[in-house]
C-alpha cells in the first residue's frame, strides 16, 4: 500500500466540503426568514446547553486560559449573540419605502470560509456559524490544529441542532485533516465567497491577498488610560478583573497602562492592593525576554496562561496572589516588547504629565501596533474623551468599563461579536463589531421618479436653504420683494 500524502487528502477534503457548501447554500437561500430563524435559535440553544462541556475541552486541548470564563464566552457567542439578532430582517425584502419608491433585498454572500483561532475556538466556532446562517450563508471551517478536536465537537453539537430543525446538510462543515495547504485552498477555491479571517497578522494578510472577498482584524494592543478625575479603585478594579478574562486571551483586553504623575502614586498602591504585581528593573528584563519570539511575534508559551506561569517560565518568582504582572515602561516600538500586543496577564506601566501626552502616547503605540481596533479611558471628564474620540485611531473608544467585555459588546451596547474589524486604518475592510449585516449584500431595487425632460430643466443650483445661487446676488430689497412674490404663489 503507498503512502498517502497529507496535503493532498486535505486539499480533496476541503474541495469536496466546498462542493457540498455550495449546494447546500443554494437550498439554504430558498428559506423564509421565519425558518432561518428557527435554525439559528436550536443552533445557539444547542451551543449554550453544552456551553460547559466545550468550555473544558478548549481549555484541556489548548492549555489557553480558563474554562470558567470559556463558558462565559460560549454563552455570549450563542445566548447573547441570538439576542441581539434575533429581530433582524435578513431575508428577501429588509426595507421597502413606498413613498421613495425604494427597496433594499437581502442577498447572502455566499459560501463563506471561516478561520479559527486557538485562544477561542468554541465560542468563535458558534458566533461565526450563527451570523453565517443567519445571514443564508454556507461555513466552512478552518481550524487551528491545536483546537481541532474542540473545534469538532462544536460543529457537530451545533450542525445536529440545525438540521433536525431544517438545515441543510453540508452548511455547517469543519476541514478535519488540517494542513497549510487545505487553508490555502478553502481561501482560494472558485466556491468560496468570503472568508471570515480571525487570528494573526500572517493569517489576515493572506486572507486579504487570496483574491477572495474578506473579513479580517489585526491585532489588538489597546492602551487604558487612567485620567486624574477617574475613579482610581474601580478603573483598576475594571482592568484587573479585564485582563485576567480568560488568562488576556481576548484581543480588545488591556494591554497598557498610561497614568499622569499627579496620580501615579495612588494608581500603583490601588494596583498593588488588587492583585497588581509590578516586575523590578531585573525581573522585567527577564520576561521581556520571552514575550516575543525571534522573529518578532508573540511568544505562544505565554498567551492564555497564569501569572505564576509566565513568570516560571522567565525564571522568576512572583507571589501567588499575583493576578497581573506590571513592567514600568517608557518606550514604544521592535525594541520594546513590553509595548507589543500580549495574550497573557501581562501589562506595561506608562508615566506621563498631562492628558494631551497620553493621548499622543496612546496615537503612537496604536500606530506602532493595534490601530483601528480598541482602546479605553477612565475618566469623569467628558471633554477629554470626546478629544480621545476626534484623535485617536481606534473603532472602538471604550470609556470607564472593562476592555474586553466592553469591546465585544457583553457590557456595552456595541454590537457582540467575537470578530472586531479595523477599519481601514489597521488594513480591515470594516471597523464593525461584525455580525449578520456584514455577510449579506443589498440588492436596490427603485422606480423613476423623474424623466429626463425634468432634469433638464433644473438650470439652478439650490442652496441649502432653497435659495437659487442666483437669487444670493441680488439686492437685499430685491430678495425680500422675490420671497414675498414666492409666498404669494403658493397662497394662491
Amino acid at each position: 500500500m503507498g503512502l498517502i500524502d497529507k496535503d493532498l487528502v486535505s486539499v480533496q477534503e476541503t474541495r469536496d466540503l466546498l462542493k457540498k457548501a455550495k449546494e447546500a447554500q443554494i437550498e439554504i437561500a430558498k428559506l423564509s426568514q421565519e425558518e432561518i430563524d428557527t435554525i439559528c435559535k436550536a443552533m445557539a440553544k444547542a451551543a449554550f446547553n453544552n456551553r460547559v462541556k466545550l468550555a473544558k475541552m478548549a481549555q484541556e486541548e489548548t492549555g489557553f486560559g480558563k474554562w470558567q470564563d470559556k463558558v462565559l464566552k460560549n454563552a455570549f457567542a450563542s445566548r447573547d449573540l441570538l439576542n441581539s439578532m434575533k429581530d433582524m430582517k435578513t431575508v428577501g425584502i429588509i426595507t421597502n419605502n413606498i413613498d421613495a419608491k425604494y427597496m433594499e433585498v437581502a442577498v447572502p454572500v455566499g459560501v463563506v470560509a471561516g478561520l479559527i483561532p486557538s485562544t477561542n475556538p468554541t465560542s468563535t466556532v458558534i458566533y461565526k456559524a450563527l451570523i453565517s446562517i443567519k445571514a443564508g450563508n454556507a461555513i466552512v471551517f478552518s481550524p487551528h490544529p491545536s483546537a481541532l478536536n474542540c473545534i469538532k465537537e462544536t460543529v457537530r453539537i451545533i450542525n445536529e441542532a440545525g438540521k433536525s430543525v431544517g438545515l441543510p446538510d453540508g452548511a455547517i462543515s469543519v476541514i478535519t485533516t488540517v494542513t497549510t495547504q487545505a487553508t490555502n485552498e478553502l481561501m482560494k477555491n472558485e466556491n468560496t465567497n468570503l472568508i471570515l479571517a480571525t487570528g494573526g497578522s500572517a493569517m489576515v494578510r493572506a486572507a486579504y491577498s487570496s483574491g477572495t472577498p474578506a473579513i479580517g482584524v489585526g491585532p489588538g494592543n489597546g492602551p487604558a488610560f487612567i485620567e486624574r478625575s477617574a475613579d482610581i479603585p474601580k478603573a483598576v478594579e475594571l482592568i484587573l478583573e479585564s485582563k485576567t478574562f480568560d488568562n488576556g486571551t481576548i484581543c480588545a483586553s488591556e494591554q497598557s497602562i498610561i497614568v499622569e504623575e499627579i496620580s501615579r502614586e495612588n494608581v500603583i498602591s490601588e494596583f498593588k492592593k488588587q492583585g497588581g504585581y509590578f516586575l523590578s528593573k531585573n525581573d522585567a528584563l527577564k520576561l521581556e525576554k520571552y514575550i516575543l519570539r525571534p522573529n518578532g511575534t508573540m511568544n505562544p508559551k505565554i498567551v492564555g496562561r497564569t501569572a505564576q506561569a509566565v513568570a516560571e517560565l522567565a525564571g522568576i518568582s512572583v507571589p501567588e496572589d499575583a493576578k497581573v504582572l506590571i513592567a514600568e515602561e517608557t518606550r514604544v516600538g521592535d525594541l520594546a516588547p513590553y509595548s507589543r500586543e500580549k495574550l497573557s496577564p501581562i501589562l506595561a506601566f506608562y508615566t506621563v504629565n498631562t492628558w494631551e501626552e497620553a493621548r499622543d502616547l496612546s496615537i503612537k503605540i496604536l500606530n506602532f501596533e493595534g490601530a483601528g481596533h480598541t482602546m479605553v479611558i477612565h475618566t469623569a471628564n467628558n471633554k477629554i474623551a470626546e478629544d480621545f474620540a476626534l484623535k485617536v485611531p481606534v473603532s472602538r473608544l471604550l470609556i470607564n468599563c472593562s476592555a474586553t467585555l466592553g469591546g465585544i459588546g457583553a457590557t456595552t451596547n456595541l454590537r457582540p461579536a467575537l470578530t472586531l474589524g479595523c477599519g481601514a486604518v489597521g488594513g480591515s475592510s470594516t471597523s464593525d463589531n461584525v455580525g449578520p449585516q456584514n455577510l449579506f449584500n443589498l440588492r436596490r431595487v427603485v422606480y423613476g421618479v423623474r424623466t429626463l425632460d425634468e432634469i433638464r430643466g433644473e438650470d439652478k443650483f439650490d442652496d441649502v436653504s432653497g435659495k437659487a445661487v442666483e437669487d444670493l446676488e441680488l439686492s437685499k430689497d430685491q430678495l425680500i420683494d422675490l420671497l414675498v412674490e414666492r409666498v404669494l404663489q403658493k397662497l394662491k
